[in-house]
This record gives C-alpha cells, structure tokens and sequence, in this order.
C-alpha cells in the first residue's frame, strides 16, 4: 500500500463521522442492513454443511457489489457533465450579454446627435403642409364648383323618382365629400395635429345638400316599399330600382367597415352617417306596411257580426298579399332576402298584436267564438296558413302560437262566463213560462207518444245541446267546460224548479175548488215527464264529457241528477197528496156497518183511483209505475188506518165471516184496478194489497187458539207490525179472551224478528189511535 492509499485510508473513520452526524438516515439504514444480511445469513448457514458453499455466496455478492459501484459511478457522471455544460451556457450568455450593452450605448449616442439635425428640417415640412394642401384645394376646385349644381340635378331626379340616377349621383357627391375630409385630415396628421373642428363645421355646411338628399331618397325609397304591393300589380320598376339601392348602400357599408373599421390610429374614419343599413330599414318597412292595415280597426267597427267578417276580410287580405309577394315581389329581390318567410313574420307579429287588442275588449259569446275559430281553425287551415304553396316556408320560418296558451285559456273562460249568463236568462225565462202555463185552463200539451210535457224541457235540451256542440267546434276542452257550466246551471234551475213545485202545491192547498188550479194534478205529471227529460237530456251531455277533463274541471263537480231526483220526489209527493186529498171525502165511510151491509164507499174509490191511474198513464216511465206503486200503498195504508181505527167490532162469527169477506171483495176490486201495475214488471217485493187477504184471514180465524200461529206467521212477514196492531185487531174480532190475548202478545213479543234489508215498512206509517180505558177500581189483578 503506498502512502497516499495509506493516507487515504487512514482518513475514512474520521469522514464517517462528520457525515453520520450530518445525515442519521445513513447510519440507520447501515445498521438495518447489517441486521438484515445477519439475518439472511442465518437462514442460510444453519447447518455446518451449510459452510462449503460460502465461497460461492462470497463471489455472487462481490459481483453485485461491484456491479452497483459501476452504475453510481456512471450515474454521478454523467450528473457532472451536466452541470459543466450548464455553466459553459451561463458563461457564453454572459458575454452576449456585454456586447448588446455596448450596442446599444452606441446607439443612444447616436441617435442624440442625429435629434439636432432634425430640427432644421422642420421648416421644410412646413413648406410640403402648406405644399400639400395648395394642391388639395387646387385638384378640388373644380368639384366644389359643382356641388351645387349636383345637388340640384339629384334632387330633381329623386322628385322624378329616377331614382338609380339619383343615387348614383349621390354616391358621388358623398364620395367627394369623403376624399376631401381625408385630405384634410391628412394635412393635420403631417402637420402633426388633429382635423379642426372649424374645418370640419366648414365642409359639412358645404356638403349639406347631401345629408338632405340621403334624406329625401330615403324618404322616396320607403315609399315605394311601402306600397310594394300596389307597385308589383301594375310596374314593379320602382321596387326593383329600390331594392337595387337598397343592396348597393349594404354592400357599401360592408367595404367601408372592413376598410376603415377594422384599425385604428390613422386608418381612414368612415363617412358621416354610415353605416346606414338600409337593408333592416327595408325589412322594418315592409312590417309597418303591412301592420297599417290594423290600424284603422275600431272597437266600434268590429261590434257583433262585424268582428267575424272583419277576420274575414283580415284572411282574405293577408292570403291575396302572400300571393303577390311569392309570385312577383319575389322575383324582384335576391334570393337571400327571402321576402315570402319575411312577410309571413311581419303578418304573424301584427295578427299576434292586432289580436290580444281585440281579446282585451268587451267581447259577447259569438264575438269570442269567431276569435277562436279564426284563431285555431281557419289561421292554420289549408286556406290560410297551411297553403300547400306555404308549407316550405313555414316549416322554415318559427312563427310561434298566434295566442298564448294563457291567452287562450282567459279567452276560454270568458266564452264560458258569457254563455253561462246567456243560459243563465234563459233558463230564468222558461222557468216563467213554466210557471204560467201551470195556471192554463186547459191540459197541458202531449208528444206522440201521449205523455204529458211542456216546453220547459225542450228548451233547455236544445240550449245545453247546441251550446255543447258549438264549443266542440272549437276544442273537446272548450265542449267540456260548456257542457261542466251547462249542468250547475241545470242543478240551479231544478232547485228552483222543485221550490216552484211546493209554492204550486201550497197554493192548491190554500183553495183547492179554485177553478185556476182545476189542471193542478196534471201539471203535476206534466212536470215529472218532463224531469225524466231533463234526466235523459243530463246523461247525454255528461257522456259526452271527456273522462279525463271530467275530474280537472272542478273540485266539487255539479250534480244535476241528485236535483233532479229531488225534484222527482217532491212532485211525486205532490201527486199522492192530491190523491188522498179525493180520497179523503170516502174515507170516513169505510170499514164502518153501512159499508158491511152496502160496500157503498169502495166503488168511489176505486173511481178516484181509475181517475188517477189513468193520468198516471201520461207520465213516462218509469215515473209512471212508481207512482201507481205509490197509489197503491197510499191506498193500502190508508184502509189498514181506517180499520185500526175500530169504527167496525165484530160481535159474532158470522160478522167476522161477512168483515172478512167484504175485505176480501175490496182486495179484488183494488186488484183489478191495479192490474196494469204487474204486466209493466215493476211490482215491488211485498205487495201491499197482499196484506188485505192476510187480515182478512185473521179476522175470521174460527179457532181463536190458533192466533198464536197466526199472529206469529203475519209478524214473519210484516215485521213492523206491533203490539198495538195486533191488540186492534184482536179487538176487532170480539171474542178473544183475556188468556189468548195475553198468550199472543206474549208470542209476538218473543218472536219480533229484525227488518230485513230492502224490506219497505207499512204498518210504520199507521198510528192506532189511543183507546179509552173503562174506569175500574185499583185492584191487584188490575194492577
């Protein structure tokens, strides 16, 4: 080992140290991995036989050691050079760095001793402003000469209405008013100032014939636009010639803003007044031309039939326009104004407008009715809008709806108030008349099937149906909300109907031999038919709702038919009241001893029955057969009262036989009136006069042991029967003795069963009247 070597490694523990102190980490990783390799190694030399291989794990980790010690040399290396590199950069940079500083204090020096030759050129350049402007006012002489008399000549040949010629003179006028501004402003920017304002002030008051003339063309221009559509039918020169200017001035703003508007400084500035953009102009007037044509429209003009022949007029107009603008105007302009879909939108906005003017007014029902026809039929139909020769262009042109959907809607519900107020009268004024024809001296009229009926129904069937089937012209919501307003105003016509009903049944009461009533009971059926009408007339209109907007109309939709239904019941509560008003005179008569001898009473009532059930045969069903079935239990009722009232007590068998068989004659007779009532099918389950016969059987029951079964069987069916009915009719036989009396009210008492379901009760309207008990004296078996 030489000495530098020895030096060398001599140095090492002590450079260890500093950096073990400078940098922990090493130090640990250096003992984690000495722990590391012990514990490896033990893992693999745990045998003594283990050992003969160390020479070989000696040698594989020597090469990668070395191997490692070769890739950071290489590594720290290449590092190195970069770093050389980098500094040789900053070294170069750094002399570049010298010599452009040098450069440029020569140049500053330089330019300070060129600044004094500068300023004895400054006379020179005088001389060249004032140079420059000599010949500008020189080269200019000439056209300023004859400016005045090209302003005259343009304005002749614009009142001509040469209007090309015109223009071509203007533009240059406005051409030689530009060129001389620019040579003006040229001067002032070598001068190194800005145009003068006096300057300025001086060729405008030059040039101001021009201004005028733009004006004036202008003017002439809009004209002839204007009236574009007069001008196509007879000589469409003049728009031609206008459209040609019109494309001429929009093509001249165009070059001068790409020229003069893209930069500043010292671009040129654009001429007074442009851009003029006459081709919008061109556009706005045609939509003023053509929203002219409402504006001479007046509420007053427009009143009741006039507003539909106004719209009328209004499509026939725009339809003669739109043809004379696809066929002629617009082969007069390019095709890139698209002149048809241009005038379909000025239409569109000036009906859109015209038309909530005319929705704001005080519209009436067929007012608002022509409005939304026109609106949603006719304005897009084939005759109008949706033109075969329109298609294309208004599948090109987004024109939007004519009338908001809000529009619509308030439009909707304003139709719907008028015509409820018109319904609303109309139902008030055949209430009235309803009203007095109940006060006729004569029937009330028939149809052909012989049914009593009055007008009241016919008109208000016609008015809900016509009203229906006039909104269903406009839309099934429109039909629906009509046909939703149609029947609360039927529900308030039959509540008012069925309060008519009982101040014509009080008013018979008060005096029923007034021969003003002597028609009152046909009335009566009158008025039930024509409810049944009414009914009929109600279901239609509610079919014809829509099921779905049937539930969005209304929260609390309108319930006709629950009124009619009342309405039904009062009049046919009416009817049995006058019924047993004539029967009343007979009644007293009946079940008495004349009747058992004579049966003197049984045939006027069976007349005064035939009387009823004959004009019960004018009502239409089924009307008809509940009221015979109410005649017959009124009738039923009204013999079972007269019999608890015990005018008639048997004293032996043999008046019990004849009570029971005048009883049973009376069933037969009542039978044979009411036959009719079981060939219509409508016989109700418990047959009142079934009830007749059973009694009667009661009555002449030879073997008083047995009431008991008897009693027990008519409780079975009559289940309201009670205990005062039977005691009656125990009474009535006049041999039931104090044993069986007991025994039967005993059994009834046990046996009462319940009321069956749909079961109608009869002994429950029959009060038996108090009897008056014999004095005795308090004993116990009394008490």
């Amino acid at each position: 080992m030489s000495a530098g070597d020895q030096k060398n490694g001599g140095d090492k523990p002590e450079d260890m140290m500093p950096v073990a102190k400078v940098w922990p980490e090493v130090e640990r990783a250096e003992c984690l991995a000495r722990g590391a390799a012990l514990k490896w190694a033990s893992g693999v030399f745990c045998r003594p036989e283990h050992l003969e291989r160390l020479s070989q794990y000696k040698k594989r980790e020597s090469q990668r050691t070395a191997s490692i010690h070769t890739r950071l040399k290489s590594m720290v290396q290449s590092y190195l050079e970069g770093v050389g590199w980098g500094l040789e950069q900053l070294r170069e940079a750094r002399v570049e760095l010298k010599e452009v500083s040098h450069a440029l204090k020569k140049a500053g020096l330089e330019s300070d001793r060129n600044a004094e030759g500068v300023k004895s050129l400054e006379r020179l350049r005088e001389v060249s402003v004032n140079h420059c402007q000599l010949l500008a006012a020189v080269s200019n002489l000439p056209r300023l000469y004859s400016v005045r008399s090209m302003v005259l000549e343009t304005e002749r040949l614009v009142e001509s209405r040469r209007l090309l010629e015109a223009h071509a003179r203007l533009m240059d006028l406005e051409r030689w008013q530009d060129d001389i501004l620019w040579q003006l402003h040229g001067t002032a920017g070598t001068a190194g100032s800005a145009l003068s304002t006096e300057d300025q002030e001086l060729v405008a008051k030059y040039f101001s014939g021009v201004g005028q003339l733009v004006d004036a063309l202008g003017k002439e221009l809009w004209a002839v636009v204007s009236s574009a559509l007069a001008l196509a039918r007879q000589n469409p020169t003049p728009f031609v010639s206008a459209v040609r200017i019109v494309e001429r001035e929009e093509a001249l703003d165009q070059a001068l803003l790409e020229e003069r508007g893209g930069t500043r400084g010292n671009s040129r500035p654009l001429p007074p007044g442009r851009p003029r953009c006459w081709r919008a102009c061109f556009f706005q007037v045609l939509e003023e031309a053509v929203s002219a044509r409402f504006r001479s429209v007046s509420y007053l003009h427009t009143r009741g039939p006039g507003l539909a022949g106004h719209l009328s007029a209004l499509q026939h107009a725009i339809m003669a326009d739109l043809a004379t603008v696809r066929h002629l105007l617009e082969h007069c302009v390019p095709p890139h104004y698209q002149l048809t879909g241009a005038y379909l939108k000025a239409s569109h906005r000036c009906l859109h407008a015209h038309l909530a003017q005319v929705s704001s007014w005080d519209l009436e029902s067929g007012e608002i009715f022509a409005v939304l026809n026109w609106v949603l039929h006719i304005y897009n139909s084939p005759d109008m809008m949706g033109h075969p020769e329109l298609v294309t262009e208004m599948e090109r042109v987004e024109l939007g709806p004519l009338i908001s959907t809000e529009g619509l809607e308030q439009l909707q519900n304003k139709y719907v108030q008028s015509v409820r107020k018109s319904v609303s009268e109309w139902m008030h004024k055949a209430l009235q008349v309803e009203l007095q024809d109940w006060q006729r001296d004569q029937e009330p009229d028939t149809d052909h099937e012989g049914f009593y009926q009055t007008s009241l129904p016919t008109i208000i069937t016609q008015m809900l149906e016509e009203n229906a089937r006039v909104a269903l012209m406009i839309g099934e919501s429109l039909r629906d909300q009509t046909i939703q307003m149609g029947l609360y105003e039927m529900e308030n016509l039959l509540n008012r109907f069925r309060e008519a009903l009982v101040e014509f049944g009080k008013e018979h009461r008060r005096d029923p031999s007034n021969n003003k009533n002597k028609f009152y009971l046909h009335y009566l059926l009158a008025s039930i038919s024509n409810c049944i009408i009414l009914k009929k007339s109600t279901e239609s209109l509610q079919q014809q709702q829509s099921s779905r907007s049937a539930g969005q109309l209304s929260r609390t939709p309108p319930n006709p038919l629950a009124a009619l239904d009342r309405a039904v019941r009062r009049a046919c509560r009416l009817v049995m009241d006058q019924l047993l008003l004539d029967l009343k005179p007979f009644l007293p008569a009946l079940l008495t001893r004349p009747w058992l001898v004579q049966g003197d009473p049984t045939p006027k009532l069976c007349h005064v029955l035939e009387r009823h059930l004959e004009l019960y045969g004018r009502v239409r069903p089924p009307c008809r057969q509940r009221l015979q079935e109410e005649a017959q239990w009124l009738m039923v009722v009204e013999y079972v009262r007269a019999l608890m009232q015990k005018r008639l007590v048997c004293r032996n068998a043999e008046e019990r036989r004849q009570l029971a068989q005048q009883m049973v004659q009376d069933d037969q007779q009542f039978r044979e009136i009411f036959h009719g009532l079981e060939g219509e099918g409508s016989v109700p389950e418990v047959n009142p006069l079934a009830l007749l016969p059973v009694l009667a059987d009661f009555i002449q029951l030879g073997d008083s042991g047995m009431l008991t079964l008897e009693v027990s069987g008519l409780a079975t069916k009559y289940p309201d029967i009670s205990d005062e009915h039977v005691s009656v009719l125990l009474d009535i036989r006049g041999d039931v003795s104090r044993d069986v009396r007991g025994a039967v009210m005993e059994s009834l008492e046990q046996s009462a069963p319940p009321l069956p379901a749909g079961y109608r009760p009869i002994f429950t309207d029959i009060l038996v009247p108090h009897s008056t008990m014999a004095f005795c004296l308090p004993t116990a078996k009394c008490a």
